[in-house]
């Protein structure tokens, strides 16, 4: 069984500048930094773009490979490699994708598509969007944070 879910966010600033949070290794910066999500990210291989090998520090230890990244659609995909997946899940991967609405807001659109296996169907209820939403609204404030400060210099 396959399944999606998707989130959107709006944030009052440029999607460039967005992107530049999103594109590299930023987010994961700002995720260690700020503390609730992430205790700890090594990056394995890679400086964030295709081919990058992450392991993150949650609760359980999860390694990640961008295995999608385009620069000028704003989009990078990462595949799970190893935690998350005892579910039952044989696929979980999630999407970033920074969306211009004008020249100083744009949209955060997180997604998340997954393979499970039949057996486990059960457990599709873990699936949730909270994560990457909860990702997106720390990326919205510390961009939000950004801009006021970079506006009264």
């Amino acid at each position: 069984m396959s399944g999606q879910l998707s989130h959107e966010l709006e944030v009052n600033v440029p999607a460039s500048e967005a992107w530049e949070l999103y594109g590299k290794l930023g987010l994961a910066k700002l995720l260690v930094e700020e503390g609730s999500i992430v205790e700890k990210i090594e990056v394995i291989e890679g400086d964030g773009g295709i081919g990058s090998i992450l392991k993150k520090t949650y609760a359980p230890v999860q390694r990640e490979k961008f295995t999608k990244y385009d620069n000028e659609k704003r989009m990078k995909e990462l595949e799970v490699m190893e935690g998350g997946l005892d579910l039952g899940l044989t696929l979980f991967c999630v999407c970033f994708e920074i969306i211009e609405k004008d020249n100083d807001s744009c949209m955060i659109k997180s997604t998340i598509e997954y393979d499970i296996k039949e057996e486990a169907v059960a457990n599709t209820s873990y699936v949730t969007i909270d994560l990457v939403a909860k990702i997106a609204e720390i990326a919205k404030n510390f961009l939000i944070k950004n801009k006021a400060t970079r506006n009264a210099e």
